[in-house]
């Protein structure tokens, strides 16, 4: 098993120099990739260009690439620049988003958002074999039949013969998705003891073209705090998962509400969303139960960190790519080493 790291977004100031910072220190200490996301604020490529311009081994991912903000084809343009300039350290992460900010931002009607994907990842990963693109699907026609549009070839070259891409997944039906079509899962709000019953279903994705999980990469998103009271170093990841549970869709469509449902919190994911959408976000970050809290973070000291970094291994996740909580870049990075000494003390990493 492998650490990653988180750098999620820019929101201004001198955050992106802070970033800079965590990712080289990550490079120093061995993490396999750093993952940078996107919402409806900085973008995800121009960010890990320039990082990838300033580290020389550690893997740039995109953590997600939206999928209703750019075409197949733009994807792979991207995808292949950015793995050339990176000498072949890039990895391509997708997601459909959700249908607030796929309809409200970019203005792209959230339908059959697994067959979107499915006619996505073909064009894509056409495209990144410089074939010759033509692709007749319900939501991707290349080229147009009815104008002057020709099938093309992407003109550059990635280094690498293939891409890897992943997939954010978070219902069942999306994790068979992922396990069928990609070469990872990004996974959020993970929890070891739930992780066995989401493989299962890559699994079954997994075996529609014969394969296992040898190979596949699972990658767990995991938020690091450390500190000797559990409790305290509980409370900075409050926000991140009310955010989630409570106001990362609508009442009727949240997809991370229905995982907390499914992971065994109905009632504290019903409280925290009620909370959440009438605003009262203090009390809805009050109301993620600890528990929760403990089961999808890495918390407290080395020896408690090595526990849970073997669990994680042991049900079945190849990579924990963590996100430090702590409120200033120095104490990021000291959890950052912590977290690699962790690893080292679980004996799990490789």
């Amino acid at each position: 098993m492998r650490l990653g790291l988180n750098i999620g977004f820019v929101f201004g100031g001198d955050d992106h120099l802070d970033h800079l910072r965590l990712v080289k220190e990550a490079e120093a200490l061995g993490f396999a990739v750093t993952w940078a996301a996107e919402a409806y604020g900085s973008d995800a490529a121009t960010l890990l260009s320039w990082i990838a311009a300033q580290t020389t081994t550690i893997d740039v991912g995109a953590a997600v690439f939206q999928i209703p903000a750019r075409t197949p084809a733009m994807t792979a343009m991207t995808a292949a620049t950015l793995d050339r300039l990176s000498n072949g350290r890039f990895r391509l992460g997708l997601g459909v988003s959700g249908p607030q900010v796929s309809e409200g931002w970019h203005g792209v009607r959230f339908s059959q958002p697994l067959l979107r994907t499915r006619e996505y990842v073909d064009i894509v990963n056409a495209a990144l074999r410089r074939e010759t693109v033509a692709y007749e699907g319900k939501y991707f026609t290349l080229p147009l039949p009815d104008g002057p549009g020709k099938a093309l070839k992407l003109t550059v070259r990635p280094i690498r013969d293939h891409v890897p891409v992943y997939l954010a997944a978070v219902g069942p039906k999306n994790l068979e998705l992922a396990g069928e079509i990609a070469d990872g899962w990004l996974g959020i709000l993970n929890d070891p003891g739930f992780l066995g019953e989401q493989l299962t279903h890559i699994r079954t994705g997994r075996a529609v073209q014969q394969k296992d999980l040898d190979g596949f990469d699972v990658v767990v998103t995991t938020p690091l705090m450390t500190g000797e009271d559990i409790q305290a170093a509980a409370d900075p990841v409050r926000g991140y998962a009310a955010l989630y549970i409570g106001g990362m869709g609508s009442r009727e469509k949240n997809f991370y509400n229905a995982l907390a449902v499914r992971m065994g919190y109905a009632d504290e994911a019903k409280q925290i969303q009620d909370l959440y959408l009438d605003k009262k976000h203090r009390e809805a970050m009050a109301a993620v139960p600890f528990g929760f809290l403990d089961s999808i973070s890495l918390l407290g000291g080395k020896d408690r960190m090595a526990e849970k970094l073997t669990a994680y291994a042991e049900a079945g996740a190849t990579t924990v790519a963590l996100t430090p909580f702590a409120s200033t870049l120095e104490q990021r990075i000291a959890d950052l080493r912590t977290a690699a000494e962790a690893l080292e003390l679980s004996g799990v990493g490789h």
